[in-house]
């Protein structure tokens, strides 16, 4: 299985349809967080989402990285989890959850820019303002009076939509290996994300003294849902689709938690909120819609395995940020 099969008819609508479920389930971790695991453990919470289900991936699929996938899938796996982490919990950490949500949401923007340089391609211009557009609904629906500007925080929330941005766009010029799983792919990046993290995470935080049977829950939905299953989804779509307009589903991730604060925690979304929510909706739909990239301007030599072709053209997550009044500390 070198993929996720999607119905010809469908096509790149339900290829679309498909890869959204991921930052949808991103979405979710704030409450997952908040509601089920034991407290004060973010980093731990990160390790056991990411290593545990890489390691089952690859034992499951019996293929592991070869060769140059070694250092490539270490690369990715740093970029996409491993660096991303504990960026977005620092963030979290040292300010407001909207502020730290806005400064993520600013991914598909970094990649828009990012494709320039990595993949050659010349800037979308439409795509770039749609990134824009969204990171200003988000804005909308996440901040609120308390928002601060702590320097170290915003260097981090920004540090952790560049490093992911980096990801995505090497994940698509990469490709992955003939063969190869989007399942076994996920996983690589996992293993090597979590193992990134092992040491950070017992050494600064340690295993929480007491998990419960919610914890085991929480812990098991970040971990085969939030984890493997969604990051198999995400990466199945990085493959195929225009990678901008990919990072543009990511807007979903602080939407779905805004979601999720109302029906959930009880809170009530303003009319000033809600319109940023169908902003943000908006710039995500439109972008998918918007036509594809230019067409890359590097040279055949310069993708010797072809992974810039239009059979494998997509992206990635961007940040699980929450949204919040309520604030995104533990987030994972």
């Amino acid at each position: 299985m070198t993929g996720i099969p999607v119905p010809a008819a469908h096509g790149r609508v339900a290829l679309t349809a498909l890869t959204a479920l991921a930052p949808a389930v991103w979405g979710t971790t704030y409450v997952v967080t908040t509601q089920l695991l034991p407290p004060g453990h973010p980093l731990f919470a990160a390790l056991v989402r990411a290593l545990p289900a890489g390691l089952a991936a690859m034992l499951l699929t019996r293929k592991f990285p070869r060769g140059e996938w070694l250092w490539k899938a270490a690369v990715l796996g740093t970029l996409n989890i491993g660096a991303f982490f504990p960026l977005l919990f620092l963030a979290a950490e040292r300010l407001p959850g909207g502020v730290a949500a806005t400064l993520g949401a600013t991914q598909p923007i970094i990649v828009a820019l990012a494709v320039v340089g990595v993949l050659g391609q010349r800037l979308s211009l439409p795509r770039l303002g749609w990134g824009v557009v969204g990171v200003s609904g988000v804005a909308l629906v996440v901040l609120g009076p308390e928002a601060a500007l702590d320097p170290l925080g915003i260097a981090a929330g920004l540090g952790g939509a560049v490093s992911m941005a980096l990801g995505v766009t090497l994940t698509k010029r990469w490709g992955r290996p003939e063969g190869v799983s989007a399942l076994s792919f996920a996983g690589w990046q996992l293993a090597a994300g979590g193992f990134v993290l092992l040491v950070p995470a017992l050494v600064i935080e340690g295993v929480p003294g007491r998990i419960d049977v919610a914890g085991v829950a929480g812990y098991a939905w970040l971990g085969i849902v939030g984890g493997l299953l969604a990051y198999t989804v995400w990466f199945n779509g990085l493959r195929r689709l225009p990678v901008t307009a990919t990072a543009l589903l990511g807007l979903l991730s602080p939407l779905v938690a805004a979601t999720l604060g109302v029906l959930v925690l009880g809170e009530v979304l303003s009319v000033v909120q809600l319109g940023g929510f169908a902003l943000a909706l908006t710039a995500m739909v439109a972008g998918q819609t918007t036509r594809s990239e230019p067409r890359s301007t590097a040279s055949p030599a310069a993708d010797p395995a072809g992974t810039l072709s239009a059979t494998t053209t997509g992206a990635i997550t961007t940040a699980d940020t929450g949204r919040d009044d309520v604030r995104l500390r533990g987030v994972s």
